[in-house]
């Protein structure tokens, strides 16, 4: 199944908090393991990746921390996983770095990639900002299942005049 790494959901915690602080507060790696119960030295490490994505920006000092590099309406939930998963892929042939023996015959590709890029619009359709204050917009997704209660009828057809 689809699921982000625990470093990914660690990585969205801190962008968050980030998100609802006053633009000019920084908040270091410590105060923001501490409030959410994450091991100090994982979000460390988390927080300089996405520094270097250029999602953070580090100050140094005695009022250091972290700050978003942008407004939390120019970054996505999509570029903060990236940052730290890498590219979204459900299939290995999804990805460049890996070599599938049924590519050439392979007849569930198209419709998995297909998949993969509604779940990459999804995830960087939604901004930080919205993520942050749970003002997620419903992304339409169709499914076309019966339930039990929406089952066919059941027709007689008379065979031979029956």
């Amino acid at each position: 199944m689809l699921r982000l790494s625990k470093k990914a959901e660690y990585a969205l915690m801190a962008l968050k908090d980030l998100a609802l602080r006053p633009e000019a507060e920084a908040a270091s790696a410590r105060q923001i393991a501490e409030r959410y119960a994450i091991p100090v030295e994982v979000l460390a490490k988390v927080l300089q990746r996405l520094a270097r994505q250029h999602l953070l920006v580090s100050q140094h000092g005695t009022h250091g921390g972290y700050l978003l590099a942008r407004p939390a309406s120019r970054i996505s939930v999509g570029d903060a996983i990236e940052a730290i998963d890498g590219p979204v892929t459900i299939t290995v042939c999804s990805s460049a770095d890996d070599d599938c023996d049924q590519y050439a015959t392979c007849n569930i590709r198209d419709p998995l990639w297909r998949i993969k890029d509604q779940i990459v619009q999804a995830l960087t359709s939604y901004s930080l900002q919205a993520f942050a204050t749970d003002e997620l917009p419903l992304v339409p997704i169709s499914v076309s299942r019966r339930t039990s209660e929406q089952r066919l009828p059941v027709v007689r057809v008379p065979i031979d005049g029956r």
